[in-house]
């Protein structure tokens, strides 16, 4: 099933995720490139829920641009198989190695302002990101390692303490909340 195929079959949790889902779509039908960092104005991103087993807790990383805690992701680069881009992220900016799918599906959805900023000593300017989630499970006795171009850190979090950690309000009360609470009715 191609990209938008699994957008076009995935059910809304709720409002954000409904107008969000119909803003992608668009986007797919009205830009050609919408896979690549060539496509200035927004482009696909994966973002990794990576979990412990008990899943009282995320893997998450001190993301050096924003300088806050962060759940893991990046950019699809050309590839159509965003659950892969998920798990490539996930393993290149915390050093695991072996990671669990829990739900071959997108799990959540969402576009991401992202503001302008210096990126490998370039100026980027403010964009979206459109961007899928996956649920992924991590042992926590996995080892960890930073990706220093990326992060200044890397830890597992408690679930309930996701919100004293980061600094970005809007992805706390629109992005993190929905998906703990979609997590827990599983």
């Amino acid at each position: 099933m191609n990209l938008k195929e699994q957008i076009e079959k995935y059910v809304p949790y709720n409002e954000q995720e409904e107008k969000d889902k119909e803003t992608m779509l668009k986007y797919m039908n009205t830009f050609d490139d919408v896979l690549t960092r060539n496509n200035e104005f927004g482009h696909f991103t994966a973002s990794a829920w990576a979990v412990n087993k008990e899943k009282t807790k995320l893997l998450m990383i001190k993301h050096n641009i924003y300088k806050t805690w962060a759940w893991t992701g990046g950019h699809a680069d050309g590839d159509t198989d965003l659950l892969q881009t998920a798990i490539r992220e996930l393993q290149e900016e915390t050093g695991v190695k072996n990671v669990k799918v829990l739900k071959d599906d997108i799990f959540s959805l969402e576009i991401i302002c992202v503001n302008g900023h210096v990126k490998r000593g370039k100026y980027v300017s403010s964009h979206v990101h459109l961007n899928l989630t996956y649920l992924l499970e991590v042992d926590e006795n996995e080892v960890l390692n930073i990706k220093q171009d990326e992060n200044s850190g890397v830890k597992w979090i408690n679930i309930e303490d996701i919100e004293k950690v980061s600094n970005e309000q809007w992805i706390i009360e629109n992005v993190y909340r929905k998906i703990t609470e979609k997590m827990r009715k599983l």
